[in-house]
């Protein structure tokens, strides 16, 4: 899952989350796929993988609690 900040964290983490992304308050979307096939101008997935870099940043879930807790229950569009 995506934030539009390009936050990305798996959907048990976006779950645990409230979907309140802990570093900008947005909300979480399902991250695009790159095309398997060159379709135009070597925009593909053989081309341009996908980072296999897992950055793993662990959040601390009670200071995200009470950050997530006045803005969990507006929708991602109304924050």
């Amino acid at each position: 899952m995506i934030c539009s900040f390009e936050c990305t964290f798996c959907t048990d983490c976006v779950e645990l989350l409230s979907n309140v992304c802990p570093n900008c308050g947005g909300g979480f979307a399902p991250r695009p796929i790159r095309p398997a096939t060159n379709w135009k101008g070597g925009n593909d997935l053989a081309n341009n993988p996908a980072s296999a870099k897992v950055h793993h940043r662990p959040v601390d879930l009670d200071a995200h609690r009470a950050f997530a807790q006045p803005i969990e229950a507006l929708a991602p569009s109304a924050r």
